[in-house]
């Protein structure tokens, strides 16, 4: 009697639902076997162990050391208070083998020294994720989300735990908060208003993904999510995109990266270029509405991976990113072109300006004595240098984004030799070795081109560090690091210079015995 009742409460699965689970089932036992072949363990496991060891730890430990490693989709903020920057996370991927950093970095902008900082009870290793800093309690740096990869990429795991940092303590706290967003990577935070707003992103398990457009709204005084179910058009799904609060607390959104499946085993990128506003109902500050902007003025090409700052209140920065062009004659049938422009939004009339240096310009009495000198040492070859480095910038009043600016200008870096083009883009496959060692830079410097570079505003200073770029099927992550200053906009200052001869590339069968790049051995 009782097995019988049991049978008549017991809920029935349909045809398609025992299918998946099957499938389900015959995935995890496959992926085992991959993995023990790999000698890998399971992600979550690993993740978990990663967390344990971290909490472990009994007191901070914090030291000057080198400049960080090459990385790319780390996060960098200035501190609310300090003169320091602060940089967290990242990935560096030789070829073979993915390494996901979990240090945190401290840049002390007077000294111009870095500091590493080790805490009890650190999150784990992570990519893709989002900072934001705030100045409650002396300073907070707050956590959500990103991603871990096993060092073979045949495994992700996608977080969606919140943490935050006291700066003044050195101490980290996991908010454990329900009805938050997500596990998710590639999506955006900003802080506004004593919240934290979360927009987009993705999910990616290799064997389906997601892209997301929901937004969630973080309270920072009652450590509550809320859904935010905003009424109008929303933007489509995608990650990767600029999200920024607007002087009168709206929230811009700009650009993104999205895929869909055109087909089984076939899938489509699409690079956003629409603008959206996420305002505050007037009457009731817990609803919202998306509005979709006109944007005017001179405008780049399409792309993604754009680093943005804010500058001011009503303005903010852009720098690079990556236009993936479909080519029948390549095996991937991509080809990307990353850019090394520079553009100013402004938040409130959405209008885009190209930002073109002047270059340093010296005193004029200074600049007289040195060419007297120069005449009297009979310094031929310092005359000619005065041409060269005047710093001026020479452009075209035609817009940079016009695709038929003619005329390309190649730079030599010491290491790459690099075709800009009418855009200041350069195709990847035109990156290549360079055959000088001491090549001079262009008359006004300006970074490489890149994507997904770290960039952050503080003393009236922009600062970029590191970034990617690609070469075929090469993969070359970056650890310069330069200053810009807005007010003057003259040039790029050089902090690190970056060398790629350092960097190591193993070729697809490279053997496993080879030496592992430096900057993949960094102890987490």
């Amino acid at each position: 009697m009782g097995k019988k009742d049991k049978g008549k409460n017991k809920k029935k699965m349909s045809g398609s639902e025992k299918t998946a689970l099957k499938t389900e089932k015959k995935l995890n036992v496959r992926q085992k076997k991959e993995l023990a072949a790999l000698g890998e363990d399971d992600i979550e496991k690993v993740v978990a162990e990663i967390e344990r060891e971290a909490a472990r730890r009994q007191r901070v430990k914090e030291a000057v050391v080198e400049p960080p490693s090459r990385r790319v989709n780390f996060t960098l903020n200035a501190h609310p208070f300090k003169d320091e920057l602060i940089m967290l996370g990242g990935e560096f991927y030789d070829g073979r083998q993915t390494t996901v950093y979990g240090d945190m970095f401290i840049y002390n902008i007077n000294k111009k020294e870095w500091s590493v900082v080790k805490a009890p009870g650190a999150p784990p290793p992570r990519c893709g994720h989002q900072t934001a800093s705030t100045a409650a309690r002396g300073g907070e740096l707050w956590v959500f989300g990103g991603e871990f990869s096993s060092p073979s990429e045949s495994q992700f795991y996608h977080y969606r735990d919140l943490w935050v940092f006291l700066l003044s303590e050195r101490k980290w706290e996991k908010i454990t908060a329900p009805n938050g967003p997500s596990a998710r990577s590639g999506h955006r935070m900003v802080h506004s208003k004593k919240q934290l707003i979360v927009f987009g992103g993705f999910h990616d398990n290799l064997r389906d993904y997601k892209y997301f457009n929901d937004v969630y709204a973080f309270d920072l005084e009652t450590y509550v999510w809320r859904k935010i179910e905003p009424a109008g058009i929303a933007p489509a799904p995608r990650s990767g995109c600029v999200v920024l609060p607007t002087p009168d607390n709206k929230i811009l959104m700009y650009g993104g990266y999205s895929k869909e499946r055109v087909k089984k085993d076939v899938d489509k990128g699409r690079i956003h270029d629409d603008m959206f506003l996420l305002t505050p109902d007037k009457n009731d500050a817990t609803k919202y509405k998306w509005v979709s902007v006109r944007q005017s003025g001179m405008r780049g090409t399409p792309r993604c991976g754009v680093s943005a700052a804010l500058v001011q209140p009503n303005q903010a920065l852009l720098f690079g990113g990556v236009q993936d062009e479909e080519e029948e004659d390549d095996e991937d049938g991509l080809r990307g072109t990353f850019y090394k422009d520079l553009f100013a939004l402004d938040l409130e009339k959405f209008h885009w300006h190209n930002v073109t240096l002047c270059g340093r310009k010296e005193n004029t009495a200074t600049e007289r004595r040195r060419r007297r000198r120069q005449k009297e040492e009979g310094d031929e070859e310092g005359e000619n240098q005065e041409s060269d480095d005047s710093g001026d910038v020479e452009m075209s009043d035609e817009s940079p984004a016009d695709p038929a600016r003619p005329g390309t200008v190649t730079v030599e870096d010491g290491v790459f030799t690099m075709t800009l083009g009418p855009v200041g883009a350069v195709p990847a496959t035109e990156i290549g070795p360079s055959p000088g060692e001491n090549s001079r830079e262009a008359a006004t410097f300006s970074p490489s081109p890149r994507m997904n570079a770290g960039m952050v505003a503080k003393n009236n200073l922009l600062y970029l560090y590191g970034g990617i770029v690609e070469d075929s099927d090469r993969q070359y992550t970056l650890s310069d690091f330069y200053s810009l200053d807005y007010r003057k906009l003259q040039e790029w200052k050089t902090l690190i210079p970056d060398s790629l001869k350092s960097h190591t590339w193993f070729e697809s069968g490279s053997s496993s015995d080879e030496d592992d790049s430096e900057d993949s051995s960094e102890d987490d």
